[in-house]
This record gives C-alpha cells, sequence and structure tokens, in this order.
C-alpha cells in the first residue's frame, strides 16, 4: 500500500455501542475522497467489547490499524499513540462517537 496522504485517528474508550457504524460510516466517506488513506484507531483500554467490535468492522480493510493500549490512559496519550502510529501527510482526529460528522472531512481535504 502507498503512503497515505490522509490519517484519520480515532480514541476510543468503552464505545463498543457505536464504535463498528463509526468505522462504516467513516470509511464510506473516505472511500469517497479519491485519496490513499488509513484510519488508526486507538483503544485506550477499554472494558468493554469496543476491540472485538473493531477488529470486527476493520475485516478485510487494510486501510484500518488498530493499536490497543494495556490500560486507559486517557484521551491525549491515546491521541499521541495514535500520531506515533499515523503514516500520512495530514492528520484528522474524529472522536469514536461521532461528536463532529466525518462527512466534514471532504471540506477540509478540499481546502486544505
Amino acid at each position: 500500500m502507498s503512503a497515505p496522504i490522509l490519517s484519520v485517528i480515532i480514541p476510543a474508550y468503552n464505545e463498543e455501542a457505536g464504535i463498528s457504524s463509526t468505522i462504516h460510516r467513516l470509511l464510506g466517506v473516505l472511500d469517497g475522497l479519491g485519496i490513499i488513506f488509513e484510519v488508526v484507531v486507538v483503544d485506550d483500554g477499554s472494558r468493554d467489547r469496543t476491540w472485538e467490535n473493531l477488529v470486527e468492522a476493520r475485516a478485510g480493510r487494510a486501510e484500518v490499524r488498530l493499536v490497543r493500549l494495556t490500560r486507559n490512559f486517557g484521551q491525549q496519550a491515546a491521541l499521541t499513540a495514535g500520531m506515533d502510529q499515523a503514516r500520512g501527510e495530514a492528520v484528522a482526529i474524529l472522536d469514536a462517537d461521532l461528536q463532529d460528522p466525518p462527512e466534514l472531512l471532504a471540506e477540509f481535504i478540499a481546502r486544505w
């Protein structure tokens, strides 16, 4: 796989209820951008089924990379872990709970 243009980092903590839909919705947006991308999801020591749901949601998608922290270190540490793994020319951060809609990424990329 070529180096990505965009890396999207998602810190996740106890997001089992919605993480699968977040990944699927984000991939739908990114697939439509026509650029090489990666998604780096950092599980910040979740105690629910977040990790298992991430593994299922990523199935067959090499662009989705997963990082699992050994315990809950907090959102900033999870973001730093994601940034350490990111390979894109640009990085975007998205909350796992879709507080900000992934559809806005298209506008950000166009302006960039």
